[in-house]
């Protein structure tokens, strides 16, 4: 064999290896780029029924958020109903209240000042009296 044969062996030889060492890389990735897809499709599979529940469940909290919704209403018709009640209660009652109240009270500070003008009436009598003692016991002696 000449040596442009043996050139041309060698020169084979490192292309085939080099074909071999790019083959395994490549092998590689396919069977990574087959699990990938793989899970993509499993994942695919299991969400379906995930997003089936997800929106059974959206469908049963909006019909109970309907429920509320009326609740807080009847809520506010009732609370609206009480204000109403009371200021008519106030309205009816507050006034003859007030009136009661001051009458009461303008009794008992009359009664009071009555209690104590009388006792100082008392007082200045018995003053009065006291020196009209002495006097006639002045004169006596």
């Amino acid at each position: 064999m000449s040596p442009g044969e043996w050139a041309g062996l060698i020169a084979a030889l490192a292309f085939v290896l080099l074909v071999v060492l790019i083959a395994i890389p490549l092998l590689k990735l396919g069977r990574t780029l087959d699990e990938a897809t793989l899970t993509i499709r499993q994942v695919r599979e299991q969400s379906a029924p995930i997003l089936g529940q997800a929106s059974t469940t959206v469908a049963h909290v909006n019909s109970n958020l309907e429920r509320v919704d009326d609740i807080t209403g009847n809520a506010a018709n009732v609370s609206s109903n009480v204000a109403a009640l009371s200021s008519v209660v106030a309205a009816t009652l507050g006034s003859p209240l007030i009136k009661v109240a001051a009458f009461s009270y303008g009794v008992r500070t009359a009664a009071k000042k009555k209690r104590e003008g009388a006792a100082l009436a008392e007082a200045a009598q018995r003053d009065k009296d006291a020196r009209r003692a002495r006097r006639a016991a002045r004169r006596a002696a």
